[in-house]
């Protein structure tokens, strides 16, 4: 094992193109099997922690502290860029999902939103499956690509930016964050024979295979590999690394997560390859064609690459005061370490300030069972929006899943909780407050809702519960929002069942009034619910204030502060009630109505006894 020495390496190097001024530019090392030790270097780099508003977008001057760079109502929020190895699956459905949940949230906040989704195009994985498939990589990426943003559509994700590796601006923008890296003296030249996940696109380290070297996450042998490569000195950012994790627990959560993130930083950090010499489908190495950028050195950079404007002249510093840093990185588990150790790591060396938070939640399982085409077991989320749509597929994966923890799909579940919570404690109680409504007052108000809920109980009810949900939503804790929103369905059923304002109607009189005011106090929960949920369930919920008489504008216009109780005036004429969320048949269900219809059917064709 040798020591690595760091080497500065000027600016002046990009003049430079040949082999061997190259090889004297980049010292090489050789490192053998999956393990490097470095000893200490003679450079030392000084970090300022304080807490700084600036954009740190260049030196390495300010905080490497995550800090907004923007104004209080910015918030920037991105996916992961999903690999185009294969169709989009419900794993990556399910992170879009929350992430536009989070988004719409925000938005209601009146935050100048920027959702950031897209897909992650290059790699030796990309070039395997396009040949596979009889065609080009370039080909398979286009086509890959169009399904995410296909299924994007089909579940209602209002992305406001969606980033392809494979966009020039992206690959200029990588090219330069490499450049400023390197002027760093932050990568090198080396020697590296190690064990390769082809599926993760990553060195493993022998400690953390299972038997027969397979890799833990994709269960399938590492193959052992040597190649010259370029590094990045990750090491030399073990201390500030630490430091942050530290100073800014919130950095990574849920804090289980942050837990496992100080361990891996605690037992030292190694050097890492950021080139492969056996991958053509990437983007060059600068100066060295022979040599393709790693795939997560790639990637990363799109959460950056991403704020650039499509007519604008292609730059980092541009990208960075698009709207840098991320307010929120929200990954699955399995790539944390690429997001909460390498990637700030990659930030600090280019002197860029870091995201506020890495968000890592868990993995969706199927009936208890991992999900896999090799059992046949697979959940296509495709097939489930074309089956139950978008609303239904959005509020069981975000009710049903603590946000953080793993989750599991049961299709009995899926359609018990839609059924009962949707079509039943929503949908039922706005479909017979309607009913009640035309059937006694030509489906208009009576009455101002904020005259018909004086000295009512009711609406300050529904006010600490609005309160509530949105104190869970900015805390992340999306299934714990549904259940309170829908707290207010419930609390709206009893109050109606309690009030039995079809009772009233009948008497005339002041019980006529109280049962017109009645409905209006239900109908103004219901506006109420109809914008608390909308983050969750969006065509839902415009349906419910369609049917109060509002118009898509309208409800495209609203703010969480129109969850504020009084929105409904006197006067204001209703819809037709119509169901707005069809209950769901399960195949039992399905069975039984299909034989009481035959059996009914056959009784009509009797014949006549003569």
């Amino acid at each position: 094992m040798g020591c690595r020495v760091q080497h500065s390496i000027q600016s002046s190097f990009w003049l430079l193109s040949s082999t061997s001024l190259r090889n004297s530019l980049y010292p090489r090392k050789s490192f053998f099997k999956n393990r490097i030790s470095f000893g200490k270097t003679s450079r030392t780099a000084l970090y300022c922690t304080c807490s700084s508003s600036s954009s740190n977008s260049s030196g390495n001057k300010g905080s490497f502290l995550p800090n907004g760079v923007g104004g209080v109502d910015d918030f920037v929020l991105t996916t992961p860029l999903y690999y185009v190895n294969a169709p989009p699956h419900m794993g990556s459905a399910y992170t879009t999902i929350a992430a536009d949940a989070i988004a719409r949230f925000q938005r209601l906040l009146e935050k100048q939103v920027i959702f950031i989704t897209g897909t992650d195009e290059h790699g030796e994985k990309i070039a395997t499956a396009a040949a596979a498939n009889g065609s080009s990589p370039s080909e398979h990426c286009d086509v890959v690509s169009q399904a995410y943003k296909s299924l994007w559509k089909d579940l209602d994700i209002s992305y406001d930016k969606f980033i392809r590796t494979t966009d020039p601006k992206h690959e200029a923008v990588v090219k330069e964050f490499y450049s400023r890296v390197l002027s760093n003296g932050d990568i090198y030249r080396a020697d590296y024979e190690g064990l390769y996940c082809v599926n993760c696109e990553e060195y493993k380290d022998e400690k953390e295979l299972l038997e027969n070297n397979c890799c833990p996450t994709h269960l399938k042998p590492c193959v052992r590999r040597k190649e010259d490569n370029y590094f990045f000195a990750l090491s030399k950012y073990q201390q500030q690394l630490e430091e942050v994790l530290k100073k800014n627990p919130g950095f990574v959560q849920p804090s289980y997560r942050l837990n496992e993130v100080q361990g891996w930083v605690k037992n030292g950090l190694k050097d890492f390859s950021i080139s492969r010499a056996s991958v053509d489908w990437g983007i060059a190495v600068p100066n060295d064609s022979e040599q393709t950028i790693y795939v997560w050195f790639d990637a990363l950079l799109g959460y950056v690459s991403a704020l650039l404007e499509d007519n604008e002249q292609a730059s980092l510093e541009t990208a960075i005061s698009s709207g840098w840093p991320a307010s929120l990185h929200l990954i699955g588990k399995d790539i944390l370490r690429f997001h909460a150790v390498y990637w700030p790591a990659m930030l600090m060396s280019a002197g860029i300030g870091l995201p506020k938070m890495v968000f890592g939640h868990g993995f969706l399982t199927k009936d208890g069972m991992k999900m896999g085409k090799s059992l046949g077991n697979t959940l296509e989320p495709t097939e489930l929006v074309q089956r139950f749509g978008p609303d239904a597929v959005r509020y069981f994966f975000l009710r049903e899943v603590e946000f953080g923890n793993d989750g599991d799909y049961s299709e009995e579940r899926f359609i018990r909780m839609i059924n009962a919570n949707l079509a039943n404690t929503i949908g039922n109680l706005l479909n017979r407050t309607l009913g009640l409504l035309k059937k006694n007052c030509q489906s208009t108000l009576a009455v101002d809702s904020s005259v018909a809920a004086e000295g009512n109980k009711f609406k300050a009810e529904v006010e600490k519960l609005v309160e509530k949900a949105r104190v869970h939503y900015q805390k992340l804790e999306l299934s714990s929002a549904c259940e309170t929103v829908l707290e207010i369905g419930n609390a709206g059923n009893l109050y109606i069942d309690s009030q039995a304002p079809w009772t009233l109607f009948k008497q005339g009189g002041t019980a006529f009034e109280t049962a017109a005011k009645d409905l209006v106090i239900i109908l103004e929960a219901m506006r109420i619910i109809s914008i608390a949920l909308s983050p969750i369930t969006p065509g839902l919920s415009l349906r419910i204030y369609s049917q109060l008489g509002y118009t898509e504008e309208q409800f495209n216009a609203v703010s969480w502060r129109d969850t504020k109780w009084g929105g409904l005036k006197a006067g204001q004429v209703m819809a037709q009630a119509t169901p707005i969320f069809a209950r769901i048949e399960d195949g039992t269900e399905a069975e039984t109505k299909s034989a009481a219809t035959k059996k009914v059917s056959k009784k009509e064709k009797a014949p006549k006894n003569v």
